[in-house]
Order: C-alpha cells, then structure tokens, then sequence
C-alpha cells in the first residue's frame, strides 16, 4: 500500500476513534450505531468495516491503545522488573487523556484490567508476605476508585495532589502538608 493511502486510512481509523469516544461521554455502547460514526466522521460505513469489524472490535482497539499507551509510561520499569512505585506519570497521563480514561471505565475494562506485577518486596516488609491476593485487590480496587472520582470530578486536582494522596494511603501514613 503507497504512503498516500496509509495516511488516509490512518486518518480514517483516528477520525472514527475520536468520534466514538466523543460519543460514549453522553451515550452507551449499545445506543452508538455505525452510522452515528459515520455520519459524523462524514465516512461511509464501507470505510468503517474497512478498519473494524464491528463496535465492539472498536471498543478493543480503543481499550488496546490505552493498555499499549500505560505500558509505555512504564516499559523500563517492565522490562527491568521493578516497580519504583511512581504513580505520577500515570496520573498526567490520566489529566492529558481524560476522555479516553473516561471511556475505558466506561466500557468496564477496569473489571477485566490485571495487576501482571506486584511489589513482593514490599508486600513481605509490609505484610510479612501473606495474603498477597488481597492486598493486590485492595490495591486495585482503592488506585481505581481514586481516578473514577478523580475523573468524575473533571480532574481538577493536580496529578501531583493525587499522587500525594495515593502515596499516604498506600504507605498508611498522614499526607504532609505542601
């Protein structure tokens, strides 16, 4: 494929994808049609099926571009195996990208996302190592609840007070004033 068509059809796929998160900040998925998208991006649905095979394929891609985007933030941290704990790209992340976080929680990827590495270490200095599961969960399950209401809220706290705030739970300690 020339470059000329590349360029279109990636235009094509980012018009649709902008469109579709647009449209999932007023509506549910099942009240989004292809021809909303369509007529909206000002495609033909022969473009569309071009590019997805369906809204849900879409949703995927939305969701696998998001999962790729955080796992850049931390690739060194991946393939070192370690984890600094530096929640603080992730939350500018979230700032920049809040339609697209809003979307992710909205399609409920949150309930299928998967802690893949836990801090041993500090489990075993904090929680003499047992019980991991739980405390992996209450982890999740408190970082998530942090960013759905930060989200909800229109982020209007900066990353660094949500880092903060995150920090003092996570150590279990009173947040320093600043």
């Amino acid at each position: 494929m020339n470059i000329k068509n590349n360029r279109r059809r990636r235009a094509s796929r980012d018009a649709i994808e902008n469109i579709f998160i647009e449209l999932l900040q007023t509506k549910s998925l099942n009240e989004i049609s292809v021809s909303d998208i369509c007529k909206k991006a000002g495609l033909n649905r022969s473009t569309f099926y071009a590019n997805y095979m369906d809204i849900y394929q879409l949703a995927d891609t939305i969701r696998e571009t998001l999962e790729d985007n955080l796992n850049d933030l931390y690739r060194s941290e991946i393939s070192g195996g370690y984890n600094s704990n530096d929640y603080l790209p992730l939350f500018r992340h979230i700032k920049e990208n809040q339609p697209f976080y809003n979307t992710y929680f909205k399609l409920g990827y949150d309930n299928q996302y998967k802690i893949l590495k836990y801090d041993t270490d500090l489990a075993r200095d904090h929680f003499g190592n047992r019980f991991i599961d739980y405390h992996c969960e209450f982890f999740k399950s408190g970082i998530t609840a942090i960013i759905k209401h930060w989200l909800s809220n229109g982020c209007l706290e900066t990353p660094e007070e949500i880092n903060g705030i995150l920090m003092s739970e996570y150590r279990g300690r009173k947040m320093e004033e600043t």
